[in-house]
């Protein structure tokens, strides 16, 4: 009984070791081409991957109740480890599940909701190679409840709006360009001419793309900066996108701040009827 028990405990805690094992390759798997999204995640991890904890947490268990009472006692150490890692891990799953429930069920965000920054036909393509992934219609989008995701902003994303300047358009997406040059993500279409700029953020897990447009138009006498942040796939982007966007914006508004200061006050426009609108006087 105790070669048995011996046998028993090494199957538990490879079987543990080759779980973490088996999650990265699915999520690695996508990233790399290896299968699509779908599969590395939907069928892998969310639908395969408690079956796969919860085997090796059942296996582990006999182990540790056959370490603990065979004689002698022995294996218990391993036996214990072996049903730690997958109970960590269902403990994960349940935090980020219960995470998911507490987030906006959307994945596209943008500081102009009527008029959101829009993408080039070379983003429009590569996002329509994508199976199961997501448009672009931000305006017509609802969540599993029909929702429109406009309104889920509005409620938890109010604080994302628009970002207003003094300095010149061309001066203000200059400063724009340059953040987003610093920024861990594969620069796309730059049009200084028509500030727009596109970029693109890739998770390391699953290999998950997310959209970015930054846009710069002239407002009076200074300009104003949008910026849209949009998953190809997945309904929730657990918040990535706002993150993403509240972080880039911030920064940008203290060095857009920081360019004003250093520029000084914009020069006013002349009134109706001053001196500098004056016909000049003519000569004695």
């Amino acid at each position: 009984m105790d070669k048995f028990r011996d046998v028993v405990v090494r199957v538990a805690l490879v079987l543990a070791l080759l779980t973490p094992v088996y999650f990265a390759f699915a999520a690695l798997g996508a990233k790399f081409g290896l299968f699509d999204w779908q599969m590395g995640f939907v069928v892998l991890t969310r639908d395969w991957g408690a079956r796969v904890l919860g085997s090796a947490a059942a296996i582990a268990g006999i182990a540790l109740a056959l370490a603990f009472f065979t004689p002698p006692r022995r294996g218990v150490l391993g036996a214990g480890l072996a049903l730690a890692i997958p109970v960590l891990g269902s403990i994960y799953g349940i935090y980020v599940g219960r995470q998911a429930q507490s987030i906006a069920p959307i994945h596209d965000i943008s500081t102009d909701l009527e008029k959101p920054p829009t993408f080039s036909s070379e983003v429009v393509r590569a996002r329509a190679a994508v199976p199961g992934g997501n448009g672009l219609d931000l305006q017509s989008k609802r969540d599993g409840e029909g929702t429109l995701f406009v309104e889920w902003q509005r409620r938890q994303y109010g604080d994302i709006t628009h970002l207003s300047t003094g300095l010149p358009q061309a001066r203000a997406f200059e400063i724009a360009s340059e953040l987003a040059h610093e920024q861990n993500w594969r620069m796309g279409r730059i049009d200084a001419a028509n500030g727009v700029l596109e970029a693109m953020a890739e998770t390391f897990w699953f290999g998950f793309k997310d959209d970015i447009a930054i846009r710069v138009r002239p407002d009076g006498l200074g300009a104003r900066i949008d910026m849209r942040s949009v998953s190809r796939v997945g309904r929730s982007d657990l918040g990535a996108n706002a993150k993403r966007m509240r972080a880039f914006l911030a920064t940008l508004r203290a060095r857009l701040e920081d360019a004003e200061a250093q520029a000084g006050p914009a020069p006013a426009p002349p009134r109706e009827g001053s001196e500098a609108d004056a016909a000049p006087s003519p000569p004695p």
